[in-house]
């Protein structure tokens, strides 16, 4: 397969399915971001919310694009992700999968609604440090500004679905407090009884948005740990899209030519004069190499990852220069550049069809077992009270809102989070904070702020152990 001998095939298929491990643990570690609110409800019957919302979990996945997985990728530079021992790159991906799919299934055992989005990014920060602590290895090999981004979305997510769902909460006490609705939203379901029709309906279509922006966040991080993969086991079938055609990008790697070339390297500080000089370079390089091919395959496989490499580093370049001070270009020249570093990472940022599907099925599959653990702590231990139909509804609507503008953005965040800060916070406004169950809140912030330290020395440790297996 690929070319490769028949236990790096072996390897690579073991690597494959223990990322559909990964989602498929995902979907049952998160069925209850969606489904608890219409079970504690009674809008629906469990068998049929966790169908539901695995149908619109595989939804999501589908429709819900790459932006997500795209950030996933770029976490790791690619230039970390490859090695001349294809041991090496296993080792580095057996780590970081392991480690986060034990951490993954410990936290379901114990039934604590802990974030698949931190455990992998954790796992991938983790074997990144660990990779650039190698005595050999020059340079950071974890992107820290795309870090940052991702841990800012991650830390504010928990805290807009918590006040967003108390504001929500305070504003439908407000509008229905002196009409008929009033009593029926904030009082508890009648036991076996589902709620008015009016009110299932509200329940249902918010729990159907939580199952498609789960699945169009959470989903689309397994989409980019399995490119994590294949470009770093097999680059010369992967690094490059296939569908886009090489000559086509021509155009705009001239016009990153043309406005690096019309900026003053001499004000610039040294690190930055060198990525300028090197942006430059390989701008009109890769313009020459671009426009006499006609398709990726007219592109040696010993080349592909090399050209990968170099439209990568013109992007980080790109983004770096135009921020400085010191450059002093046009806004129309700015805007230019950033539209022709974004059409050139067409050729980079992609994922083909069946990376989707296969990820889609996993999680969809896995979103209907494995549910009646973490429904139980999020409908009845994180609040003293049982579970209304406005808690419900407006600690979901606010979860879908903010998964999807996250989506949209290319931030992953945490659904487990978002949602039960958003119930701690529906339970909150109905009560005050004594409405609140300490002692499983404190069990959600411990696994919170323990995730990424344990998960990221759990991985780092596990690449030292696989790739000194490796070099013995």
């Amino acid at each position: 397969m690929f070319e490769l001998d028949f236990s790096y095939s072996v390897l690579l298929f073991l690597c494959l399915a223990a990322a559909c491990g990964f989602e498929f643990v995902n979907g049952f570690h998160d069925t209850a971001n969606a489904v608890a609110t219409v079970i504690y409800t009674h809008s629906m019957k469990p068998w049929a919310a966790v169908i539901w919302s695995g149908v619109w979990n595989f939804l999501g996945v589908m429709l819900g694009g790459i932006s997500v997985a795209i950030g996933i990728i770029n976490l790791l530079p690619v230039e970390s992700l490859i090695d001349q021992n294809i041991a090496h790159s296993l080792a580095m991906i057996m780590a970081l999968l392991l480690s986060a799919i034990f951490w993954n299934l410990l936290t379901w055992y114990f039934g604590i609604p802990c974030s698949s989005s931190h455990t992998l990014i954790g796992s991938i920060l983790g074997v990144g440090i660990a990779y650039s602590l190698l005595p050999e290895v020059a340079g950071a090999a974890v992107d820290w500004g795309q870090a940052k981004k991702i841990g800012l979305a991650l830390l504010i997510s928990p805290a807009i679905g918590f006040s967003m769902t108390v504001f929500l909460m305070l504003l439908l006490r407000v509008a229905t407090k002196k009409t008929q609705y009033g009593d029926s939203l904030f009082k508890e379901p009648k036991k076996n009884s589902p709620p008015p029709f009016w009110i299932r309906s509200i329940l249902i279509l918010t729990c159907t948005s939580v199952s498609y922006s789960h699945g169009s966040n959470d989903g689309q991080k397994g989409v980019g740990l399995v490119m994590l993969i294949l470009i770093g086991i097999v680059p010369s079938y992967f690094a490059l899209n296939s569908k886009v055609l090489p000559a086509e990008l021509s155009e705009p790697m001239a016009k990153i030519e043309r406005v690096v070339g019309l900026v003053d390297p001499k004000p610039l500080s040294h690190p930055d004069s060198v990525k300028w000089a090197e942006t430059l370079a390989l701008s009109g390089k890769l313009k020459n190499d671009l426009t006499s091919k006609a398709s990726v395959k007219e592109i040696s496989k010993q080349e592909r990852f090399l050209m990968r490499r170099d439209i990568l580093v013109i992007d980080r370049n790109v983004k770096s220069l135009i921020g400085k001070d010191e450059v002093r270009l046009s806004e129309v020249d700015k805007k230019v550049i950033k539209d022709s570093a974004r059409e050139l990472r067409s050729i980079t940022d992609y994922s083909p069809t069946w990376v989707v599907v296969m990820i889609a099925l996993s999680l969809g599959l896995g979103t209907m077992i494995g549910w009646k653990r973490i429904v139980k702590t999020i409908g009845e231990k994180i609040g003293k009270e049982h579970l209304t139909y406005a808690q419900g509804a407006s600690a979901e609507l606010v979860a879908a809102t903010t998964i999807g503008m996250a989506s949209q953005f290319g931030w992953p965040v945490s659904t487990t989070q978002v949602l039960s800060s958003g119930i701690a916070g529906s339970m909150v406004a109905s009560k005050g904070v004594k409405n609140l169950q300490f002692d499983t809140v404190r069990n959600i912030l411990l696994a919170w702020v323990l995730t990424l330290p344990v998960v990221m020395i759990m991985s780092g440790t596990l690449f030292f152990l696989f790739r000194s297996l490796a070099d013995w």
